[in-house]
């Protein structure tokens, strides 16, 4: 009964917690896309739009609302979300944005899937070696890798991979999902895997470097603990160690920190998108913010705010039941 009162008040906590983030950002973000100076009819027609009337002109700003004031829109825009979940009409897709977001992100998630999968087994077992071989050569290149990486945008990983593995060598494809003429539905697993290879490859080189300096930390700490030093007294030796006794009170840290990283993965992936061509959510959001398209700019903000929420509140929540020590109470209070 207890643990069940303690679970519903960690729900509603959270849910508070994700409908004011959600009223922030949303403020926020429609009050940096009004005071853009980027004119979203211009942006749209481009050239064309010397070519067309004043009344066509009139048409295409009362449809969009940008004949409204600024707080009216939002209002607007508000109540549709709320009441109808409308996020509105893209205006470079022609699509609802819901439908929009759901398309690409279905892209976007093969890739920072797999980015995050290999970034989190690399960057534990990276980290775990530099922590078990503290200060040996082994450590000190890991180490370099890891601060090299770390410091390292992910458009320039991406051009300095697609440079030598697409353009040098030939091995991998220069940009796409899918290789030129056809679709997704039609393009094979082995083609999609091709294509995705070298953005996941971008996202997790650098994704790896924080997993890997944070376990090493974990590490260490754990190898200079009372129970590790009565263990090494018994002359168990440096696999036993890690195996029975560092492991388990440092994978709790790293599933963590690997949960809270979403953020991080989503805004690499905006770039990676970019440089590959890799029509995803990540390219969307670039696109809508060139063409001044304000619907599919804040349904991706929207989008991208609960996904990222969402992924802190696995990690709240994984920490307070793998770890026995921690209350359900003290849940509550993050």
């Amino acid at each position: 009964m207890m643990n069940n009162t303690h679970s519903t008040g960690f729900l509603a906590h959270q849910s508070g917690r994700l409908l004011l983030t959600l009223v922030i950002v949303s403020v926020l973000a429609f009050t940096l896309v009004s005071l853009s100076p980027i004119d979203p009819v211009t942006a749209y027609l481009g050239m064309d739009r010397m070519q067309i009337g004043q009344e066509q002109e009139a048409q295409i700003i009362a449809r969009w609302g940008l004949d409204q004031p600024a707080t009216k829109r939002f209002f607007i825009w508000v109540g549709n979300v709320v009441l109808h979940a409308d996020l509105g009409q893209s205006m470079i897709y022609n699509e609802p944005v819901t439908t929009v977001i759901a398309k690409r992100f279905v892209t976007s998630l093969n890739l920072m899937a797999l980015a995050w999968l290999l970034s989190g087994i690399f960057g534990f077992i990276l980290g775990i070696t530099a922590g078990l071989y503290e200060g040996s050569a082994v450590d000190k290149a890991i180490r370099l890798y890891a601060y090299l990486t770390a410091s390292t945008p992910s458009f320039w990983m991406g051009l300095v991979l697609l440079s030598i593995f697409s353009v040098s060598l030939g091995w991998t494809p220069i940009c796409g999902a899918y290789p030129p003429g056809t679709t997704a539905e039609n393009a094979t697993l082995w083609q999609h895997l091709h294509h995705l290879l070298l953005p996941a490859a971008t996202l997790s080189l650098i994704g790896i470097a924080q997993v890997t300096l944070h376990t090493r930390e974990k590490m260490i700490d754990a190898m200079n603990s009372d129970y590790v030093l009565f263990a090494k007294a018994q002359g168990e030796g440096l696999t036993g160690i890690a195996m029975h006794h560092a492991l388990r009170n440092i994978a709790l840290p790293a599933i963590t920190l690997q949960f809270a990283s979403l953020g991080e993965l989503f805004g690499g992936s905006v770039l990676a998108e970019q440089v590959f061509s890799y029509p995803g959510l990540g390219k969307a959001t670039v696109e809508a913010g060139i063409r001044g398209d304000v619907p599919l700019l804040l349904g991706i903000t929207l989008f991208s705010t609960v996904f990222v929420f969402f992924g802190n509140a696995i990690a709240d929540l994984l920490y307070s039941k793998l770890d026995p020590r921690i209350a359900q109470p003290q849940g509550e209070q993050l």
